[in-house]
């Protein structure tokens, strides 16, 4: 089968059922949820989002797998994510390459610390979750705020922890820009050394700019004109791959996420127009 590149999506809210059974977008090519927030529902909801995911593409992205915790990975939580992918025929399994447990359950993403353990334990984890799904596992680059026991650097790490666990990349475009503001790198020189062949898709949002240098990822706002163009430079580096919009608050009309939803359908178009008056 050939995949699709030029696909744009949306991460799917409960609040818009209602509306999405009716009639989705056309420019909306898929969705993306967290499994932990839909696979307890039954009832209306339940049955709305069966209704979802037996006519449109959908991929799962989780929120408290903990892919980097000290803990044992619980087992249980990947049967019961596997057993959500096979009833909704989903193929795609996105984790953050953070955690968020250790002895208790902190709901917040924290940062793995930059060691080559950290490397090999995170590696042999993502093995792991590969044999229980039976599917690929894509680890997402995270946004961070403090770097304890760093022995690399943030680009070092995410290339190893992909090259040891030979998996897939989601590839965070708001996140690069975001650590490269509260971290002073060259957000463009990162993105070209994430390793093309190893991304699977793209996620773009807001964010909130606490102060001139330092900026909270927070999917709450519209996307700014530096993201936009780091997106425009990360097609043009590694080629169009299906894009997310990622709006988690402060979620406006589906006719205002369409503005944003249609601006990314542009820049792909522009991209392979460029492509092939290239090739």
């Amino acid at each position: 089968m050939v995949k699709t590149n030029n696909l744009v999506g949306l991460g799917l809210r409960r609040e818009m059922l209602d509306e999405f059974c009716t009639k989705v977008p056309d420019q909306i090519n898929f969705f993306e949820v967290a499994p932990e927030n839909w696979m307890t529902f039954g009832g209306k909801f339940g049955r709305q989002f069966r209704e979802l995911t037996e006519k449109h593409k959908f991929f799962c992205h989780g929120l408290s797998l903990s892919i980097g915790s000290p803990e044992a990975l619980d087992i249980e939580f990947v049967k019961q994510v596997k057993s959500f992918m096979d009833l909704h025929n989903i193929d795609t399994y996105s984790e953050h390459l953070s955690y968020c447990s250790g002895k208790g359950h902190m709901y917040d993403l924290m940062p793995i610390p930059f060691t080559e353990e950290a490397v090999h334990h995170v590696a042999a984890r993502v093995k792991q979750v590969e044999d229980i799904i039976e599917r690929p596992f894509i680890l997402e680059n995270v946004s961070f705020y403090a770097a304890p026991g760093a022995q690399m650097d943030e680009l070092e790490f995410v290339n190893a922890v992909l090259d040891e666990a030979d998996c897939k990349l989601l590839l965070d475009v708001n996140n690069i820009y975001v650590n490269s503001i509260n971290h002073g790198y060259d957000a463009k020189e990162f993105l070209r050394e994430m390793p093309t062949q190893r991304i699977e898709y793209i996620h773009v949002a807001g964010h909130y700019e606490e102060d001139v240098d330092l900026i909270v990822d927070t999917h709450g706002a519209d996307i700014v004109e530096p993201v936009w163009k780091l997106l425009r430079d990360c097609y043009e580096i590694h080629g169009v791959h299906p894009t997310l919009l990622e709006r988690d608050f402060n979620i406006p009309s589906t006719d205002e996420l369409l503005v944003e939803i249609n601006q990314i359908h542009a820049m792909q178009n522009v991209q392979l127009d460029h492509n092939k008056r290239s090739a």
